[in-house]
């Protein structure tokens, strides 16, 4: 038995012509049921199941001993099937849906190569990628230099940001912690996104730090209260240190305006970050990047490209216009067993102490492989085919008599649509707002057939209601 076992070391534990053949079934099944059916307006978006019949059909619980290749085969297939096909025309649920297949390859490829983005020596191609693509990004803003890291999300970005603005202030925090500093104030719009709140509590700030701004019929931030709020925060013994305004709230698109806040940020000397998250990619479009007039005089911008863009999740960037090295003085631990300062290559080149992160995936290669692909007229053709869809919508539906739901209208609505699986959008109130729907139509795949299609399941989904 011993014997046995010693010579079981001399052969690896993985099979790789197995593997490799296994791999190359599982892709079939991923061409065929989420690429091709999944794509398809004559397929569902969903297969819904009740979570108990659900979980009984998908077999969830793990076991002593593997199964066969037929059975692990079926158990992708069963995956695939009972997913939510967000690349599907009409998932117009979230903001995240389409598809782009050269992204895709550069996903599969990330994947396949399965490295850690922390220094030049293991992952020699992507720190340079990285570099470049935040590059572009940032040319785009408006700043010739700077620096900037791919976060996991948009939530992470906005809160580097406020930890970032807040050691700018008060580089002490590193070392001493939150007891060593004033009270500190965030200032933000009612319509930003909750990652806000949840920075605050996260970096010991406290919710009730973060002072909501006021704004206008529209849901933009006005800045005359912006600036009374600031002053009275500091008359009540606060330290204001960081604006946080949107280009793109979540639920209406709305985009503040940067150049006069800039003005007020300037007046007071405070940090300002724009959660361009959701319509950051206006910036590649000669048509609506006015809707950013003044980004480039932020300190921060957080964009997400795999929102409009469709790079595919997950593909966020935090974007700064500092040159001093910020990002990794704030989030450097100098790891001597990575980041050894006597390499035979420039060691500026290991970026891992600029995220709070130890292994960080691969965010960049998605992001450019599209981009070499169609270029930036084909992203600022992407952006622009957007909002033709999204007017295109709102004429439409003022042309349809009776078109409004009431509250209690949308709920069932959407529990018809999931259960049929002809369609998925988003509800929810706003304000004092009763339910609406919330249409994201930028994937690439959308067709003005499929903005009608959708207002025809609303009305037939709810002609008895």
């Amino acid at each position: 038995m011993e014997q046995a076992s010693l010579c079981d070391l001399n052969e690896p534990l993985i099979d790789h012509a197995e593997g490799q053949f296994f791999l190359s079934e599982a892709f079939k099944i991923i061409m065929e049921e989420v690429l091709s059916n999944g794509t398809d307006v004559k397929q569902k978006v969903c297969e819904w199941k009740e979570p108990e019949e659900l979980a009984l059909l998908l077999d969830l619980g793990v076991r002593e001993t593997g199964e066969p290749r037929d059975k692990l085969l079926q158990r992708v297939r069963d995956v695939a099937k009972y997913s939510i096909k967000t690349s599907h025309p009409h998932f117009f649920n979230q903001q995240y849906g389409g598809v782009d297949y050269h992204s895709l390859a550069g996903r599969f490829l990330t994947e396949a190569l399965n490295t850690n983005l922390f220094t030049y020596e293991v992952a020699p191609v992507f720190v340079l990628m990285e570099n470049e693509v935040l590059r572009a990004l940032r040319q785009l803003v408006g700043w010739t230099e700077g620096d900037g890291i791919f976060c996991p999300g948009g939530s992470t970005s906005n809160m580097y940001a406020m930890n970032l603005a807040r050691y700018q202030c008060f580089p002490e925090v590193k070392s001493k912690g939150v007891w060593a500093l004033p009270r500190l104030s965030i200032f933000t719009s009612p319509e930003s996104h909750y990652s806000v709140k949840k920075g605050a509590a996260f970096l010991g700030i406290g919710l009730d730090n973060v002072i909501f701004v006021k704004v206008d019929d529209r849901g933009r931030l006005i800045p005359e209260d912006l600036d009374e709020k600031i002053e009275l925060s500091k008359s009540q013994g606060a330290v204001p240190f960081l604006v946080s305004c949107i280009s793109g709230t979540t639920v209406q698109g709305v985009f503040d305006p940067l150049d006069h806040i800039a003005d007020i940020c300037d007046k007071h000397k405070l940090w300002m970050h724009v959660d361009a998250c959701w319509g950051g990619s206006v910036l590649f479009s000669k048509k609506h990047r006015h809707l950013m007039k003044g980004v480039d005089r932020a300190n921060s911008v957080a964009w997400n490209p795999h929102k409009m863009l469709v790079a595919g999740l997950q593909c966020s960037a935090l974007l700064l216009k500092d040159t001093t090295n910020l990002l990794k003085q704030c989030h450097s631990a100098n790891a001597t067993y990575l980041f050894q300062q006597d390499k035979f290559y420039d060691v500026n080149l290991d970026i891992g102490d600029k995220s709070v992160q130890c292994s960080r995936k691969v965010d960049c290669l998605k992001l450019w492989l599209m981009w070499k692909a169609v270029g930036s007229v084909g992203l600022e053709e992407r952006v622009d085919k957007a909002f033709i869809h999204a007017r295109y919508l709102v004429e439409q539906m003022k042309k349809r008599e009776g078109f409004q739901l009431l509250s209690m209208v949308a709920p069932v609505i959407k529990e018809r649509m999931m259960k049929q699986g002809t369609m998925m959008v988003g509800y929810q109130p706003l304000g004092n707002k009763v339910n609406f729907f919330r249409a994201t139509v930028f994937s690439p795949l959308l067709s003005q057939k499929d903005m009608d299609f959708f207002l025809d399941e609303i009305e037939r989904l709810g002609k008895d209601l």
